[in-house]
């Protein structure tokens, strides 16, 4: 990715500029636990509109998928030390 974690740009980078297009946030959502972050985001063509999500992940950039879920962990690590 080159360092570039900003939403716009991987919207960019699947369409090409929005710059002159009508490109806006439809959703911005938030689990509850605090722990997903979902963006819908609709942009405005000639032949009509599409839609695209997406989800923010634990090293904080951006991706069409969501992040894997944490599950539970069993382990004596913490003690150990």
């Amino acid at each position: 990715m080159g360092g570039n974690r900003s939403l716009r740009s991987q919207v960019e980078k699947l369409v090409g500029p929005t710059r002159g297009r009508g490109a806006r946030v439809r959703l911005l959502e938030r689990s509850r636990s605090g722990g997903t972050c979902r963006v819908h985001i609709q942009i405005d063509w000639p032949t009509g509109a599409f839609s695209l999500f997406f989800f923010r992940h634990a090293d904080r950039t951006w991706h069409v998928f969501p992040p894997d879920q944490r599950r539970p962990e069993m382990g004596i690590g913490r003690m150990a030390a």
